[in-house]
C-alpha cells in the first residue's frame, strides 16, 4: 500500500534527512516510527502525504507514483491520507462541530465555503466521527474549553470524517499526561482494528509504541535500523536505535524483557 523504494530526502541547505529508505507497509498495519529528535521520523511521515518532496527513489501509495503528482492529484491524495499534529491544529474559538466540517471544506463549492454552508449529510457524518471518539457530548462546546485529550479526539475526529484509509499521526500524544495519552492511544487502536485503517505514528515514547503497536520501525540519522514487531524490541535494540543513548535522549520506554 505504502512502499518507499531507495528514497532520499535532501533539503536545500544539503541536510540529508532520509537515506535510503525502503520500506513496504500493508492495508491495516499499525506501525510505530521510533528514533531520537532529529533522526527523521517526521519528515518519513511528511514525504508519504506529499507535505514534504523526496529527493531521489521511488514513493508509491496504492500503487500511485505521488512524486509526479500535481494540483488536483495532490489533494486528491491527501484526501486519503489524514494527518494529525501534536499540536491539534483545531480553530479554538468556534466549535467542537465546526472543527471536524472542517474535513469537507475541500470538496464544497465556494459559496458554501464562503458562507460556511454544509449538508445535512456532512453533519451527520461529522456527529458519527465525534461519536467514534467518545466526544459526542461536546459537539456543540468551544474547542478551548476542552483538555488537551478532547482536543486531540477532535482532530482525529475530523481525520475520521474524511474516511482516509491511511492516517499519519506526527508525534499525537507528546503533550498529554500519561493517563490522557493512553486514552488517545486507545482509540487510534480501536479504530485500526475496527477499520482496518492504516496508522502511521511517530512517537517520543518507546512504552507506547510497544504497547499499541503491531510493527515498530526504527530510524537513527535518516536511516532505517530496525524494522520488525513490537515483541522482538529489547534493550539491545533501543541501544542500537539510539545509538547507546536511550536514557540520555530523554526517552521514555519500559522495553525489558
Amino acid at each position: 500500500m505504502i512502499q518507499f523504494d531507495h528514497v532520499n530526502k535532501r533539503y536545500p541547505n544539503g541536510y540529508q534527512a532520509l537515506k535510503d529508505v525502503n520500506l513496504s507497509i500493508e492495508q491495516g498495519e499499525f506501525v510505530a516510527i521510533i528514533g531520537l529528535s532529529g533522526a527523521g521520523k517526521s519528515t518519513l511521515l511528511r514525504c508519504i502525504n506529499r507535505m514534504h518532496h523526496i529527493t531521489d527513489g521511488s514513493l508509491k501509495v496504492n500503487g500511485t507514483e505521488i512524486k509526479q503528482l500535481k494540483g488536483k492529484e495532490i489533494r486528491k491524495l491527501r484526501r486519503n491520507i489524514g494527518m494529525i499534529f501534536q499540536s491539534f491544529n483545531l480553530v479554538t474559538r468556534i466549535s467542537v462541530m465546526k472543527n471536524v466540517l472542517v474535513a469537507f471544506v475541500p470538496e464544497i463549492s465556494w459559496w458554501r465555503k464562503l458562507l460556511g454552508i454544509f449538508r445535512e449529510e456532512e453533519k451527520r457524518k461529522a456527529l458519527m466521527a465525534l461519536d467514534r471518539v467518545a466526544i459526542l457530548d461536546k459537539a456543540f462546546v468551544r474547542v478551548d474549553q476542552l483538555s488537551g485529550g478532547q482536543q486531540q479526539r477532535v482532530a482525529l475526529a475530523r481525520t475520521l470524517a474524511q474516511n482516509p484509509s491511511i492516517i499519519l499521526a506526527d508525534e499525537p500524544v507528546a503533550s498529554l499526561d500519561p493517563i490522557t495519552a493512553h486514552q488517545v492511544m486507545d482509540d487510534f487502536k480501536r479504530i485500526n482494528e475496527e477499520t482496518n485503517m492504516t496508522i502511521l505514528i511517530n512517537i517520543h515514547h518507546v512504552d507506547l509504541a510497544l504497547a499499541y503497536a503491531s510493527r515498530v520501525i526504527g530510524i537513527r540519522g535518516g536511516e532505517v535500523v530496525f524494522d520488525g514487531t513490537a515483541s522482538e524490541v529489547n534493550d539491545e535494540v533501543l541501544q542500537y536505535i539510539y545509538n547507546g543513548n536511550v536514557e540520555g535522549g530523554g526517552i521514555e520506554h519500559n522495553a525489558k524483557q
